[in-house]
Order: structure tokens, then sequence, then C-alpha cells
């Protein structure tokens, strides 16, 4: 069985948030139609900031495509638990402007 990684995931953790807009930025700039923003847990506000000050300072022409909110269940040393996740997709705005005919 194949692992295939797409790279345009951002995973959100503990770093400051301008880590992760720069990263988001870097994917549109790369040619990306659309990035999605992962995050759990604690990490789930950074990643609502990165995409807020992401499309608000820096990526005019993109826009929110979907928000996924879910629980994951995690091994821990003390049994499992549960914890929250958030998936922000982000995506390339459609051109809704029509050419008379």
């Amino acid at each position: 069985m194949t692992y295939v990684q797409d790279d345009n995931i951002i995973f959100v953790g503990n770093k400051p948030v301008m880590n992760y807009v720069l990263a988001v930025v870097t994917q549109f700039t790369n040619g990306a139609k659309e990035v999605s923003v992962k995050a759990r847990g604690k990490a789930i506000s950074r990643a609502v900031d990165t995409t807020e000050i992401a499309l608000g300072r820096f990526l005019q022409n993109v826009e929110k495509i979907s928000i996924t909110t879910s629980t994951e269940q995690v091994d821990t040393e003390n049994g499992k638990t549960n914890v929250s996740s958030i998936e922000i997709v982000l995506g390339l705005k459609q051109d809704t402007t029509q050419v008379p005919a």
C-alpha cells in the first residue's frame, strides 16, 4: 500500500501564527487551487487565526470553501480521550462575472 502525502495540507501546531500564514500564502503562490488547514485541540484557534489573517491581509482572490469540525479518539497513557479537530479548506474564488452574449 502506498501513502501519498498531499502537499496542500497545512497542519497547525504550536508555532507562531505567521509561520502558518506564510505556508498558506506560499502554497497559493506556487499554484495551488485549494489549501486545507487542519488542527486539533488547542491549536484550533490558531488555525482559525491563520486563515483569517491570510484571507484578510494577503489573499484577496481566495475564499473559504468549507469548514469541517469533528471529534477524534486519541490514545494516551490514561486510555482513550476525545479531541476536537477542524479542517478549513481555502480555494481560489470562482469568476462569477458573465460575458454578455
